[in-house]
Parts: C-alpha cells; sequence; structure tokens
C-alpha cells in the first residue's frame, strides 16, 4: 500500500501515565526506539524499559522548572521535516536530527486544575506549551507522522501498526490529525475563556467553544438528524457528569429534556441529610423541556404525587428529577407511570432495586445539584453566526418586590409567588403559571400570546381536576407567575377568572396602570420584580 509510514521512532511526554508503560512496551515488542521527557522519561526507565532522554537529542538539559525541553530543532525538525523534499532531508542530515515518527503527547491537566479550584498561579503553571507545539507539528506533518493525544488514539494505533506491519497507513494518520487539531483547539478554548471569566470579560474579541464526545446519538430531535452529546470540561453536576446506573442510551431528546429538568429542581436547594438547611424535597416533571408539573413538600413522596397532579397526561414519557436522594417509596410510586428518565443527585439501594425492575428507565446519579447562581453562558447558532449570553441566573429575594395593589399578598400567597417565580424561569415564553400550595396547578408555556398561555394552564388545571375527581381545580385560590409583562388587563383577568388570588410578574408595560387598576377591582394582590425570565 502506498504512503505506509514505518513506525521506528515514538516521542512520548504524556501527563496521564495510567496506561503509559503498557503501551509502550507494545510499541517496544514491534521494535519501536523510545524518546521521553521528564517523568515521562522516569516512569519508563523505572519499568525497566530501553528509553532515550530527549536531553541527549536536543543537546540541552531540560529548564526553568521543565518549561523548556521540547522547544528545540532538534525535535521540530524530527516531526516536521517533509522527507519526500530532498533539502529537508539534507537538513536533517547535517544537524544531526532524527526523524520522529510518532507523537504520544496529552497535556497538560489544565481543564482538571481550574476544575478543582486551584489559585491563578498554578492555572497558569499548568498551561501547556510544548505539548501544543508538538501536536500541532506532527499533525501537520501526517503525511510521514502520526500523533496520539490519548490513550485511546494509541490503542487504535498499536492496531494499525498490527494491521500493516509496524506501518500505519495515510487515512489513519488524516484522522489522528483531524483529532489532534480539535484537542488543541478545545484545550486553547479552555485557556482563553478562563481568562476572560477571570477578568469579566464579558464579550471577548474572539471566543471559543470546545467539548469532549461523551456520546454519538442515534440521531437527533428527528430520525433523519445526526447527532452528538460533548462534555465542556467543567464540573457542573448534571447529565454530563452523572453516573447512568440502567437503562438505555440517553437519546438527544432525553438529554435536552434532563437537563431542563435538573436545572430547574436545582432551583430550590439540595436536600442534605442529617443537614438543618430548611431545604424541602422538590419534584419536577418534564416533557418537551417544559414542566407539566413541580411540586415541594415534606417528602419526595408527597412532592412527587403534587407535580403529577398537575397534568398526569403529559407526564407519561417525562423526564422526574429530584433535588435530593431518591427513596423506594417514591421510586415505586415514579415507577406506575411510564417515564424516560429519573435524575437525582443521590439514590439508596432500595429505590434502585424499585427502579431496577423497570429496565428501560434510565437513572442517573449526579452526586450534587447544579449552583443555579453560578456565572455561565449559553450559546445558540443563528445563521452565519451565533448568539452567546449569560445563563439567566437572575433571582429577586422577597425584600425587593414590589407590592403595587392596594392588597398586600398574604403570607401564603407570598411563598407561592416566589416558588412559581422560580419555576417560570424555565418555562418557555409566553409563560404563566398557576401555584397553590407549594405545588403548580397549571402551566400554559410557548404561546405567541400570554392571553392564551393563561387559558392553557386554565384548562389544565380543569383536566387535572376530572382525573383526579376533584370538586374543583387547584386553580381557586391560587397565585399566578408571569415570565414577562402584562400588556393588556386581558390577560391578568383571565387568572382571576381562573381562580387566582395574587399575581408576580415583572412590571414594565405602558399600561401598568391599567392592569394595576384592573387588579385592585378584581381583589387582587399583585407584586413587580422589576425582572423577567423571557425562555425562548
Amino acid at each position: 500500500m502506498p504512503n505506509l509510514s514505518h513506525i521506528q521512532t515514538a516521542l512520548i511526554s504524556v501527563s496521564d501515565k495510567s496506561r503509559l508503560v503498557e503501551q509502550a512496551t507494545a510499541l517496544k515488542n514491534q521494535g519501536v526506539r523510545l524518546l521521553s521527557t521528564g517523568g515521562t522519561f522516569r516512569a519508563l526507565l523505572q519499568a525497566g524499559l530501553d528509553v532515550t532522554e530527549v536531553a541527549s537529542v536536543t543537546g540541552f538539559p531540560e529548564m526553568m522548572d521543565g518549561r523548556v525541553k521540547t522547544l528545540h530543532p532538534a525535535i521540530h525538525g524530527g516531526l516536521l521535516a517533509d522527507r519526500d523534499i530532498d533539502h529537508h532531508m539534507k537538513s536533517m542530515d547535517e544537524h544531526d536530527i532524527p526523524k520522529i515518527d510518532l507523537l504520544i503527547v496529552n497535556l497538560y491537566p489544565f481543564e482538571e486544575t481550574v476544575a478543582g479550584g486551584a489559585d491563578y498561579d498554578t492555572c497558569v503553571e499548568n498551561i501547556d506549551i510544548g505539548g501544543p507545539a508538538m501536536i500541532r507539528a506532527a499533525a501537520k506533518n501526517h503525511k510521514h507522522v502520526a500523533v496520539c493525544v490519548d490513550a485511546d488514539s494509541v490503542d487504535k494505533l498499536l492496531g494499525d501498526m498490527e494491521q500493516h506491519g509496524g506501518a500505519t497507513c495515510p487515512k489513519f494518520r488524516k484522522k489522528l490529525a483531524a483529532k489532534a487539531y480539535a484537542r488543541t483547539a478545545q484545550y486553547d478554548a479552555a485557556i482563553s475563556n478562563w481568562f476572560a471569566e477571570r477578568l469579566s470579560i464579558k464579550t471577548p474579541d474572539f471566543i471559543a467553544q470546545g467539548g469532549e464526545l461523551r456520546q454519538t446519538l442515534r440521531y437527533g430531535e428527528n430520525p433523519h438528524q445526526t447527532a452528538a452529546f460533548y462534555a465542556d470540561g467543567s464540573d457542573r453536576s448534571g447529565v454530563a457528569t452523572a453516573r447512568q446506573v440502567q437503562g438505555k442510551e440517553l437519546s438527544y431528546n432525553n438529554i435536552n429534556d434532563t437537563d431542563a429538568a435538573f436545572e430547574l429542581v436545582a432551583e430550590f436547594g439540595v436536600v442534605s441529610e442529617g443537614a438543618q438547611s430548611g431545604v424541602k424535597p422538590a419534584v419536577a416533571i418534564i416533557k418537551h423541556a417544559n414542566p407539566c408539573g413541580v411540586a415541594q413538600d415534606k417528602t419526595f413522596l408527597s412532592a412527587y404525587k403534587a407535580a403529577l397532579a398537575c397534568d398526569p397526561v403529559s407526564a407519561f414519557g417525562g423526564i422526574v428529577a429530584l433535588n435530593g436522594k431518591l427513596d423506594a417509596k417514591t421510586a415505586k410510586a415514579i415507577t406506575k407511570v411510564f417515564t424516560e428518565v429519573v435524575i437525582a443527585p443521590d439514590a439508596d439501594d432500595e429505590a434502585l432495586a424499585v427502579l431496577a425492575k423497570k429496565k428501560n428507565v434510565r437513572v442517573l446519579i449526579t452526586g450534587g445539584l447544579p449552583d443555579p447562581s453560578e456565572p455561565a453562558f449559553t450559546m445558540r447558532n443563528v445563521a452565519g453566526g451565533f448568539l452567546l449570553q449569560d445563563r439567566d441566573n437572575g433571582f429577586v429575594p422577597a425584600g425587593d418586590l414590589k407590592v403595587v395593589t392596594k392588597r398586600q399578598p398574604t403570607k401564603t400567597e407570598m411563598s407561592d409567588m416566589l416558588f412559581a417565580w422560580r419555576v417560570a424561569k424555565h418555562v418557555k415564553s409566553n409563560a404563566i403559571i398557576y401555584v397553590k400550595d407549594g405545588s403548580t396547578a397549571g402551566v400554559g408555556a410557548g404561546q405567541m400570546s400570554r392571553i392564551d398561555s393563561a387559558r392553557i394552564a386554565a384548562r389544565k388545571a380543569k383536566d387535572a381536576q376530572q382525573a383526579a375527581g376533584w370538586d374543583e381545580p387547584r386553580t381557586k385560590g391560587c397565585v399566578c407567575a408571569s415570565d414577562a409583562f402584562f400588556p393588556f388587563a386581558d390577560g391578568l383577568l383571565h387568572a382571576a377568572k381562573a381562580g387566582a388570588t395574587a399575581v408576580i410578574q415583572p412590571g414594565g408595560s405602558m399600561r401598568d396602570d391599567e392592569v394595576i387598576a384592573a387588579a385592585n377591582e378584581a381583589g387582587l394582590a399583585m407584586v413587580f420584580t422589576s425582572m423577567r425570565h423571557f425562555r425562548h
């Protein structure tokens, strides 16, 4: 086969040494000469392998605490020389530069160092310089050189060498080069974004987003769309960092919906065993990225039942998220309804045993909750570019609410309004949420008209009434949250007609006076947040 490249010399310099000796031994058994640096050299030497130190090739010792060791013509010439060009080969001969046929480098653990909360200087010290330079050089010269940036790539390389008698084929080297450039791009993105965050630069002149493949998905939102799931390297608790205990592979829609459920339930804080935080169990049931039921109560079982009662029809095939350890009684209740995914910070053994009887239920354990106040950004593609914004981590404490009506809200109304406002942040606009006694009574989402959302939420409440056999819908005596202001009084009056006694909304409409007057006439209490929660 043309363009086979025989591996005679390999340069190995790795931060993660977990499989170093095993893979270096496999190369040595195929007659490959090993070059190495620093800690990698010492590890190979201690393992009894015959290895040459890079310093003996460059003629210079490692210096400046290891910052300078491979940045030398003897190394980069060996990686970059085009062996089909005579004067390149002549230069190698004149300057005694050895050919390097294989580069194995995994980079300083910058992302892990940042995620571990290290100080500024430690993070900077974990920015790799020589590694990316060598990776890019070897990848550019993939016509002759193979480059591996992780252990999985080395395994595949060993397989290619076995297939081709100690050589690698050009198509495989191209794939390695593409992966190498993607890895250095991801690495640089992590560094640049870290600097921007530390310097509070909200809109840097250049921005990049990196990710590591977690899963190639069967398809995207629809079967004709390809899709994949990437982790961004952060330690934020959620789907990307969760341990899947059981169930089928997550789909694109599963991941999207599960993230929406977990981010919503995180709004209420984590229930910790033995903690006196006062955080109550909360459960969110999500369908198509919108909540069909959210509740807080004394136990997870009662919270789940209250959330389910809001819209039991939509909950079929939904996602269930909890803000604490899942117990067996709650797990048993969940299994009575077809559920796609259950996600929680933890689950006891009895709960897992109950869920194990439903083999298709995907169970994710995260070890914690995401912090809803944590700064982060979201991206959305548009034709020719993308939109970047802060994630909506807005929060309005009770003391900042402005009562604008003659009637003051009761303590219970105020508690329910704050609950409803937290839920509103996670409902697609236009959003109307009815809440009573710490649980949603009706949700209207994603409508072009706010009045339609108010009607849909009320209709959902009536449907739930009929399903449960209640005397009246739970919207009687509820509170209402609107994610943005009421442009006219009609939407507010529909909420009052449904049974709402208090309303929380941003305010800011040109017709606020008209809306306030309508609230007063209807005997409603109303508060303004001066903050909206559009979610498109």
